[in-house]
Parts: C-alpha cells; structure tokens; sequence
C-alpha cells in the first residue's frame, strides 16, 4: 500500500490486537491505516515452515480458554482445521524420566499451591505469589518452573493478584496449520504498511503527528499496541510525555518464554503428542512434547531466568540445550537423531523484547492504567491490556477491538 500523509486512525502494530481494531473499523467510514515495524504481520504469532515436515509456531501456539476464545470463531471462518485433542502437559512419556508416584507427589503438591494462591488473593492484599510455597517442599523447584511457563518469570516476580486474575477455563485446542498462519490470514487484505517503526507520538496539537521510518503522518486518534517493555523503555516516546503510561507498563513487564524444535530421525515409537519433563528441584528446566501432531520432531519450551540465559549465549544455544536435556532425558543413543531446526528469541527481538507480559508484585492494577485512553484520542490495546485473558492472542485481538469502539464511541459512531 502507499504510505498516507493524513489518515483518520493510525494503528501501531499489527499483532493480534492491532489486527483486532483494524477489523472493529472496517465499514465504519473511517479511514485508518495499521503501521508495522517488522516486514510482516502477526506480531508474537508466528508460524514458519521448521522443515518440509514440520510446521513450527515460534510464538503462541494454543487457542487457551477454546470455549472463549475468540480466534476459534475466525480459524472456523478462515477454514483452518483445530486440533481439539488433550494438552500433555501433565502427561509423563517416560517413567524413568519422571516414575508415577513421584509425578503423582508433584501434581499433588502443584494443586495445592494453587489452592494457597486462590486463598492468599481473596485477602485483596498483593505480594510476591512465591509466598505462596511451602517452605522446604522438594518440589518448589519445579513449581517455579512452571510459573516460568505461565508468566515467563518467577514466582518472587509475580503479582500473587496478578496470577489469580488470569482467567484459565482450562481448555486448549490447537491449530494444525499453526497460530501464528491463523493470525496472519486474519490480517490479510487489511491496509497496513510493514517496515514502518514508530518512534514519536507527537500528540501536543490538534492532529497527532507520528514519526516513523517511512516518514511521518498525522492522525485525529492512535491506537498503540506495542509491547509494554517497548513503551516502558521508551523505544516509542510520547511529547508531552506520558509518565503515567511509562509507568504503568514498566510494571508490567514481558518476562521470556523460547521454544525450539528440534527434527527427530527415526523413534517412530515415541508417543505422539506427549509430554516429558525431567525430576527437577530447580526452575532452570524444560518441558518438551514429543512428536506433535505426529511430526517428526521434539518441540521444547525454556521460561525465565533460564530462558534468557540461554537466550544471551547466542543463535543455536537453545537447541544445543535442548538437545542435552533430551539425551539426559531418553539417553544417549538418541542424540545422533536430533537435529536443530527453529528456535525463538523473543528478548532479542527489537520489536517484542520478551515474550508476554506479567505483573510485578504491587502493580496488578497497572493493566487498566495502561488501558486507559488519554484526551480521548490516543487509545491502548494489547495483551498486557486485558482484566482477565491478558498474556494471550485472543486477549490481545479482543483487547484491539475493545480500543476500536472507544475511538468509535469518541467520534460519535458506533
């Protein structure tokens, strides 16, 4: 598309929440524009082609909460097939990795800390959600883990409030075709101008002036929809300066969450879609799933702390870590079969720099802070925006169109 001078609506992003808005604003005789930094659409939703064999989801990759979410209606729409098969996540492929009653053991005393967490909240009282662990229990570490998995930091970085505000109707499908293909046939046919990054939002006169790599264009409303850490480390600034925002989002960091895959020769006998996770009294461990939708590959997840560690030792560490947890896992016979294939880096990456975002203790209440409109013409979208399906896809797209009919509702049209 040719980049406009004016426009009525600039969208900032084209993620799922900036794709949201744009489909809220289609048919409303308004024009708008969606301005992408990356040279695609789809933000933290990304599926690439692992291999010929191997469809890979970089970023998110479950339609968590299926029965609310709202990508289910569009994949149907959009004739994408959804796996509604059983996450492995508490499934166990391997007993010698993880035997039964010690898994059992660790199930039980994972229930029981949400359990704690449930009752700590209903006091109204924030803190740390790693109060909620029981001193010495031998499985703290791996609680912590899965924390990671869920936020992308530790539990002694986590809004206790913030933890049980999340909304979980525990169920999950997938897509075959993968997430990150779903959100970017979504976006398809929407007006959106790639290799566009925003810098400034100059919103001291009448019309919002927006610096950009591609130039600058005025606009009577903006929707941002950036990452919070985007805004919080100020790679896109407000004159006047919105230290209320700034705030808001550094408390409301995005933690880090990588996946890997991994190719597998052979082992045509390991379970599909099963889970495998190794005994662990610390957080630095990961979770893997064997051989999804019956693919010829190992897909691993690192969250936290660990993550990026990992992360900062360079391009290729993640699989070379994956690869040993494997062998550590189902012995050594099995690493002449395993290959590097695609792995994210989301805390690299200039234009996420990091994966989804948590709450610090204290700062549970920032998330409608930083979804609040200021003077009724800048206007916030995203998944740290959401009260209750935040760090999610859906969230995001709903939260997009939710900042829509605001801007809508300003202009008198509805």
């Amino acid at each position: 598309m040719s980049f406009p001078s004016s426009i009525d609506i600039a969208i900032i992003g084209a993620g799922a929440a900036g794709l949201g808005a744009a489909h809220a604003l289609r048919d409303k005789g308004v024009s708008f524009v969606v301005l992408e930094a990356r040279g695609r659409i789809g933000g933290r939703a990304h599926t690439v082609m692992a291999s010929p064999e191997v469809t890979f989801d970089l970023g998110c990759g479950w339609l968590h909460s299926a029965d609310r979410n709202s990508f289910v209606a569009i994949a149907e729409q959009l004739a994408f097939t959804i796996d509604k098969s059983r996450p492995p996540w508490r499934d166990q492929a391997y007993e010698a990795a993880f035997p039964r009653a010690e898994r059992d053991d660790f199930l039980g005393a994972l229930e029981a800390f949400f359990t704690r967490t449930a009752e700590a909240a209903a006091s109204g009282r924030d803190a740390p959600a790693s109060v909620c662990l029981e001193p010495g229990n031998r499985w703290n570490g791996i609680i912590d883990a899965i924390c990671t998995y869920l936020n992308g930091c530790e539990l002694d970085q986590m809004s206790l409030l913030d933890f049980e505000a999340y909304e979980d109707t525990e169920l999950n499908w997938r897509v075959r075709r993968g997430y990150g293909a779903l959100v970017a046939a979504y976006g398809a046919g929407l007006p959106i101008a790639l290799n566009c990054n925003v810098t400034l939002i100059d919103h001291s006169d009448r019309r919002i002036r927006l610096t950009t790599s591609q130039g600058t264009l005025t606009a009577g409303k903006v929707i941002v929809t950036v990452p919070t850490n985007l805004i919080a480390d100020e790679a896109i600034r407000f004159t006047p300066a919105l230290p209320g925002k700034v705030e808001a989002a550094a408390g409301l960091p995005l933690g880090l969450d990588n996946k890997v895959t991994l190719a597998l020769d052979g082992w045509a006998h390991l379970p599909k879609d099963s889970g495998m996770r190794g005994r662990s009294h610390t957080a630095r461990v990961g979770s893997f799933q064997l051989r999804p939708f019956g693919q010829p590959c190992i897909e691993g997840f690192y969250g936290g702390s660990f993550a990026r560690e990992v992360e900062a030792a360079g391009e290729g560490a993640l699989a070379a870590q994956a690869i040993d947890d494997v062998v550590a896992l189902l012995g050594n016979d099995i690493r002449s079969s395993l290959r590097p294939l695609a792995e994210s880096r989301w805390g690299a990456d200039p234009f996420a720099r990091g994966a989804y975002s948590h709450a610090r203790p204290g700062h549970a209440d920032k998330r409608a802070v930083l979804a609040a409109p200021v003077d009724d013409r800048l206007f916030f979208a995203g998944e740290a925006t959401p009260p209750d399906f935040f760090s999610t896809a859906h969230g995001a797209r709903d939260s997009g169109e939710r900042a829509a009919k605001e801007v809508l509702a300003s202009l008198g049209r509805h």
